[in-house]
């Protein structure tokens, strides 16, 4: 067989990635912080861009009015691109959306093909802090923690709590209340929460820091507890009564102070020095009188800019150089990129956490017991856009709701199939069921995993036996037969 070379013509379709399109897909990505940072060094670059005015406080009455007339918003990218939503609201439990909007966030002027030119010499690195804030640390090392997404709920709204010397403040009841799950959750998170580094974080006081750090050391004994326990002589250095009280002799008392010495009081300080930034929501959802969700836009974390089209009208007309008219007409393409960008970007944010408030509905009512299994999918169908732009909407962005202040992706969760083909149960949901049955079994009537698995499957949930046993050890709840001996311990102790 003889070998030639020869042309040939082939149509197939392809996905190009444009240095546009990445740029777009990095904004939308972008916390509002970094947002802020870029959108600040498009301005001191760019001569055609410019800051716009802050919106007025209030709204006006026949604002909302107006906006009832554009229930009709679900339009393409570019359909409406010079009109703002940054709020909607959602029916509880319902599938009806309605949308309002008042003044526009930017502004879009003529249609410019082709969108402007990204500046590749745009370094996202130089917008992120190279110092890891402790609340950072913390939630690096919950995402890592085995336990369940209710869990996970409660341990960001915890680590939310905790300030820079690395201690709880707040009281776990008011939480409990807020998030509508139970104290004795909330005492279990805390725990696994005590556990990180650096060691005595999570504490709710000095003694509690103190035996903390003294039981990573394996240094917790009887006496060593009532030293801690009476922090108050120790500092009136009575030496006598702590004798009295710990039944060690002075040697052994120098040394257990010495001990509390070398202890640091304030963990959280040790952990770099930078003062902890406060988390800023990017949507805010308020529930209404009529029953409804309101799920509206922070307009603080957007950027509001416009193009002086004024002055690059006067501008260009006494540019005389290729080179200068060239520098002109890719600020504009560049200006009026950014604008439709950030636009779209709003609108993604705002249409995505809609969805999610819709689908989560039952948790802002009832708390975190009545999460609903979602997924990217779910989401990424009901408003017909892709997974992978939900996936970077969801990161880096917050929802203030009224039991707390949640990253997005917190909101999603895997989901049981239920057992007569009904709505499937979510994960956690199923986890909550299954603790509280162990912590409601007697001495007499410890239940095995078999046994949880056929209570479950006659409630309609479909579970495997290992599923129960996986769960069961992420709770670190121990297994039928160490139950039972402690339980029986327990009564003749009793």
């Amino acid at each position: 067989m003889a070998i030639s070379q020869k042309l040939e013509l082939r149509q197939g379709q392809g996905l190009v990635m444009t240095p546009q399109l990445m740029q777009a897909i990095k904004l939308l990505q972008l916390s509002s912080l970094d947002l802020a940072a870029y959108v600040e060094a498009e301005l001191e670059k760019n001569p055609l861009l410019e800051r716009a005015d802050p919106p007025p406080s209030e709204e006006p009455p026949q604002a909302a009015e107006r906006a009832s007339a554009n229930s009709d918003d679900d339009t393409a990218d570019d359909e409406g691109a010079g009109e703002s939503i940054r709020t909607e609201s959602i029916r509880d439990g319902g599938d009806g959306v309605q949308r309002t909007s008042d003044t526009p966030l930017y502004s879009e002027w003529a249609n410019v093909g082709g969108g402007g030119a990204a500046d590749g010499d745009y370094n996202l690195e130089a917008f992120v802090s190279a110092e890891t804030t402790l609340a950072d640390h913390l939630a690096r090392q919950l995402s890592l923690a085995p336990m369940e997404h209710a869990q996970r709920l409660i341990g960001q709204y915890l680590i939310n709590l905790v300030d820079e010397a690395g201690y709880v403040r707040g009281e776990l009841e008011t939480t409990a209340e807020k998030l509508g799950a139970t104290l004795a959750d909330v005492e279990a998170v805390l725990a696994i929460l005590q556990t990180f580094d650096p060691p005595g974080v999570g504490a709710r006081d000095l003694a509690e820091c103190l035996s903390i750090q003294l039981k990573e050391r394996d240094r917790y004994d009887p006496a060593m507890a009532a030293l801690v326990a009476n922090l108050d002589l120790l500092a009136k250095r009575d030496f006598a009564a702590l004798k009295r009280i710990t039944g060690v002799d002075e040697e052994d008392l120098a040394d257990m102070m010495a001990e509390i010495k070398r202890l640091n009081p304030k963990p959280g300080l040790s952990f770099g020095g930078g003062v902890v930034q406060p988390v800023i929501p990017d949507v805010f959802v308020r529930p209404m009188p009529n029953g409804e969700w309101n799920v509206e836009l922070n307009s603080d974390t957007l950027p509001r800019v416009l193009i002086n089209q004024s002055y690059y009208a006067s501008v260009s007309k006494t540019a005389k150089t290729e080179k200068e008219k060239d520098f002109l007409a890719e600020c504009l393409q560049t200006a009026n990129w950014l604008t439709r960008s950030l636009d779209q970007r709003a609108r993604t944010i705002l249409k995505v956490s809609t969805e999610i408030v819709r689908q989560q509905d039952a948790f802002l009512a009832h708390g975190v017991q009545h999460l609903r299994p979602l997924n990217l999918r779910i989401v990424a169908d009901a408003i017909g856009m892709h997974e992978s732009t939900v996936s970077r909407v969801t990161a880096n962005k917050y929802m203030a709701t009224p039991r707390g202040i949640f990253e997005l992706k917190y909101f999603f969760s895997s989901s049981i199939a239920a057992a007569d083909g009904g709505e499937a149960h979510s994960a956690e949901a199923v986890r909550d069921r299954i603790k509280r049955m162990i912590d409601a079994e007697s001495a007499d009537d410890v239940l095995s995993d078999d046994t949880i698995v056929q209570k479950l499957k006659s409630d309609g949930i479909d579970i495997a036996r290992r599923t129960v046993a996986k769960y069961r050890e992420a709770m670190r709840i121990p297994s039928s037969v160490q139950r039972r001996r402690e339980k029986r311990a327990s009564k003749l102790a009793g």
